[in-house]
């Protein structure tokens, strides 16, 4: 991979981004099961650079996750590093993106996995697959973006237009002669990689007129869910059958914004085009009718009626024993500014916790280093397993309540024994707004156990658990004004992120991190870091 400047023209004027090989997104990965990659990252580019592959479990391989200071040091320009890991226990869509800044805005693609030779896919053979990689456009420098977000202590400016496959599509100016284009033949049936690779929104996506059947979601099969419109949240995947059954024509596939909280956001449409060979040469296209912004119910409606599959090769059932129970809040806050001079509410800085602790990365050296070899001073492990104070969590009438609405800065985790299983409810909090917020875990899938609206319950909301087919993820967005219930088993060691996937959270400090214990054996202990590791 060549990470280096690329001049492309967007929306009627000629923009430098970061690239990788020339090309917007990057290049697909196409892969199998049990592939072992080897990949070099050359950066070209006048900025740190790290690649995280996102969802991949890297069993052994925590060396080459790739989130900055996380578990490794950037990649400094003019450097590199070989990322080598194996896929296994893996099949269908997931990605890859930059872990450094806003620049996972142009540094993204995706990345298959398909079946290995000998098996095939748990539905019907498609006659034909294509990625759908939705992304996120700004007319500005995005590290500048990012940058003056940061120093200002407000929120980034607003994007200027969603991406299908890199184009804006034909809403927008000077964009309509390079809108993403689908061929597709009457009757045929074909596989939709559906990838958020947006940066700060969730998306409605639909194409006009014609159904959608969800067969897998972050690369894990789930039973077959028939809908006409599918919601994504950023890093999440989507796998989909379309069948060409509507008679020859063009027909728009969009994506607009899933917007959940009240507050000034991109609300543009991207389109592209789903062709049919023998469409007359003058058609008219239809445009579906999409959701409204704030449309919940759609939302809700999708994420909790997919359910896995358990007749999956990969289904390992949901761990029945439970050794660490954790009461997790996540939500926005501030911390003070001198001066009460910054653009965040009453003049302070906006930051983002989970139980109050906003998360701060290191710099002198990653965590995964420092775990590895025992060095004090970069990360602690009183991370807490629940809120300081209890309290009625999203109750929005305690919005700006000046008891709850700072936090401080900490590189607080949570440390685990090996095989630990851990059951965590993620509750959304109002103490500056209510957001439905993707909470991406690295390094593992988990089980998701159950969604709901309002403050969680146990002795209510434990009985609502799906404790038979639950959907498996890797990123889950948590409802806005609501909470969720995970289970994963940390057999994987290593240091493993967990935080908002909307990057204008992560500065802000919406994370924490599992540090996983070595095994009892050589085949569960982590080995040392590769002779080029990236040091700080």
């Amino acid at each position: 991979m060549q990470v280096q400047n690329l001049t492309v023209n967007r929306l009627c004027q000629n923009r430098v981004i970061t690239a990788v090989n020339g090309q917007l997104p990057g290049p697909t990965l196409l892969i199998q099961e049990g592939d072992t990659l080897v990949i070099h990252v050359n950066n070209n580019s006048p900025y740190n650079i790290t690649i995280h592959w996102h969802g991949i479990f890297q069993k052994l391989t925590a060396w080459a996750d790739g989130p900055d200071y996380v578990t490794q040091c950037p990649i400094r320009p003019g450097r590199s590093y070989t990322y080598r890991f194996t896929v296994t226990g893996q099949e269908g869509t997931l990605w890859w993106h930059a872990h450094v800044s806003f620049l996972r805005s142009t540094v993204y693609g995706a990345l298959i996995i398909r079946p290995r030779s000998g098996r095939s896919y748990p539905f019907q053979q498609p006659d034909g697959e294509y990625p759908i990689v939705l992304g996120e456009w700004w007319n500005a420098n995005v590290v500048d973006v990012a940058n003056q977000a940061q120093a200002s202590g407000g929120a980034p400016n607003n994007s200027d237009a969603f991406t299908i496959n890199g184009q804006p599509g034909d809403l927008f100016p000077c964009s309509s002669g390079s809108t993403t284009r689908i061929n597709v033949k009457q009757g045929r049936t074909y596989l939709l990689r559906i990838v958020n690779a947006a940066l700060n929104s969730q998306h409605f996506f639909k194409i006009a007129n014609h159904k959608l059947t969800v067969v897998a979601v972050d690369a894990a099969y789930t039973n077959p869910y028939v809908t006409d419109v599918v919601v994504i949240a950023p890093g999440q995947t989507t796998d989909v059958l379309l069948t060409a059954d509507q008679k020859p024509g063009l027909y728009y596939m969009a994506a607009r914004p899933y917007a959940s909280a009240p507050v000034s956001a991109d609300n543009s449409t991207t389109t592209a085009i789903l062709a049919y060979q023998g469409a007359s040469t003058a058609p008219t296209l239809v445009m579906p009718v999409l959701p409204a912004l704030n449309d919940t119910p759609t939302a809700h409606k999708f994420y909790t009626n997919l359910t896995g599959l358990v007749t999956s090769p990969f289904w390992t059932g949901v761990p029945t024993e439970v050794d660490k129970h954790m009461f997790i809040t996540v939500g926005l806050g501030l911390i003070p500014c001198r001066n009460n001079s910054c653009a965040g509410p009453n003049g302070q800085r906006f930051a983002a916790n989970m139980n109050n602790a906003s998360f701060q990365l290191p710099t002198k050296m990653s965590i995964l280093q420092a775990f590895f070899q025992n060095v004090n001073g970069i990360y602690t492990t009183d991370f807490p397993r629940q809120p300081p104070v209890k309290f009625d969590y999203t109750n929005t009438g305690l919005s700006g309540n000046p008891n709850l609405i700072f936090t401080t800065k900490s590189t607080k985790v949570i440390k685990l024994k090996y095989n630990t299983t851990i059951e965590i409810v993620l509750q959304n909090t109002a103490i500056l707004t209510t957001e439905n917020h993707p909470i991406h875990l690295h390094g593992f899938n988990f089980f998701v156990l159950a969604q709901g609206f309002g403050n969680y319950k146990a002795s209510r909301d434990s009985k609502k658990f799906n404790l038979v087919n639950p959907q498996e993820r890797n990123t889950i967005g948590v409802p806005v004004g609501g909470w969720a219930v995970i289970r994963f088993q940390a057999n994987n060691p290593g240091v493993w992120f967990m935080h908002c996937h909307l990057d204008q959270h992560l500065p802000w400090g919406l994370a924490t991190a599992f540090v996983v214990e070595n095994g009892p054996t050589p085949s569960t202990t982590l080995p040392p870091p590769p002779h080029d590791f990236p040091t700080c």
